[in-house]
């Protein structure tokens, strides 16, 4: 497997959606899921920021005349659905499905046409940069992707190429930042015990003897299991 990794910019004015996080810098979209087929495409995005800026998203990222992942022309005749799984003032979850993607000059319509059904697509937008991670066969070629991609850019848009390599194991998975069992133990013990409560209610000398390990232990795998929620919080939120 190899992953490629584009990115297209985005002028202030060229795309109604993409100036929302031009103008608010903490607006960030991820999404959860991104597939692909030669008819549909089908996703989970995950959205946070202020709750003024999320309100007036709503209203560009429901529009169904709007394309939000068309490169040539911000509409295009392909059907539409578009489902909140979840909504709070600072964060959304949205569902997207789209038949006919192969008359919308897309990435995920670009990406299956040239490397074929399968690819694993994940999606980060923020500022003026859509971030496109594509996740495909060990024979797939990068080259005519990337041409058909930058032949079918509006105005206002550019597109850089940067990462080719072969597929690591962050793509799909986080084994490096997941709880061991021994971590997930000791962190639940200590949210249970208080240990997180302003203010706190145990320490860690007792949560030792709660987990019946030497205190230097408990120690280790707060501070291991702390460093693996924040980085990874970090890394999905990133404000």
């Amino acid at each position: 497997m190899r992953e490629f990794a584009f990115t297209v910019t985005f002028e202030p004015g060229a795309d109604g959606l993409m100036d929302l996080f031009v103008e608010e810098s903490s607006l960030r979209a991820r999404s959860r899921a991104c597939f692909a087929n030669e008819r549909a495409m089908w996703r989970i995005d995950e959205l946070q920021g202020p709750p003024g800026v999320l309100a007036r998203l709503d209203e560009v990222y429901l529009d169904e005349e709007v394309c939000n992942e068309c490169l040539d022309d911000e509409r295009c005749d392909s059907t539409r659905e578009y489902q909140v799984l979840d909504r709070d003032d600072e964060h959304r979850v949205f569902y997207t499905r789209r038949e006919g993607i192969e008359d919308c000059h897309s990435m995920p319509s670009l990406a299956v046409e040239e490397v074929g059904d399968g690819v694993l697509m994940e999606t980060t937008r923020q500022g003026r940069e859509y971030v496109w991670r594509i996740l495909a066969p060990g024979n797939a070629t990068v080259g005519a992707l990337y041409d058909r991609v930058a032949a079918n850019l509006r105005p206002g848009l550019s597109l850089e190429l940067r990462e080719v390599c072969d597929a690591t194991g962050e793509f799909y998975t986080e084994s490096g930042r997941v709880l061991s069992v021994a971590e997930r133990e000791t962190l639940a013990a200590a949210a249970e015990a208080g240990y997180y409560d302003v203010p706190r209610r145990t320490t860690v000398a007792e949560l030792a003897d709660r987990l019946d390990v030497p205190r230097s232990t408990v120690q280790h795998r707060l501070q291991r299991s702390e460093a693996k929620v924040v980085d990874r919080f970090l890394e999905r939120t990133d404000w």
